[in-house]
């Protein structure tokens, strides 16, 4: 697993859908989560990259999905992927009934065509 100190497991996260695209009425293909202060961000494939953005500002390297599901973690300063690793403060993903992407009202007819390949 990628450095513990990176990871604080009592932090829950800082809501059900990534900070800044709420902020602004945006949506998001898949969501990230902060293992260092729980900051929700929009993955890399969502149009506004909230996750990266937040790991650059911050130096916050580890993520782990936010997605139903998913349990691994991503550490962005080694470039690796972690199929496991600490149980994080629960929610462990957004609610079941978000869809991604999201939020429904929010997504664009064409949102396909907005995605980073």
């Amino acid at each position: 697993m990628t450095d513990v100190d990176a990871i604080d497991p009592n932090v829950p996260p800082s809501g059900a859908g990534c900070v800044e695209c709420d902020a602004v009425g945006g949506w998001w293909f898949h969501l990230r989560r902060c293992a260092s202060c729980g900051h929700v961000g929009c993955c890399d494939s969502s149009p506004a990259q909230h996750a990266t953005a937040h790991y650059k500002a911050t130096g916050h390297p580890v993520v782990r999905s936010f997605e139903p599901g998913e349990e691994w973690f991503w550490d962005y300063s080694r470039d690796e992927l972690y199929e496991s690793g600490p149980e994080l403060t629960p929610p462990a993903h957004h609610p079941a009934n978000q869809p991604a992407p999201g939020p429904a009202e929010r997504v664009p007819a064409d949102w396909a065509r907005a995605l980073h390949k």
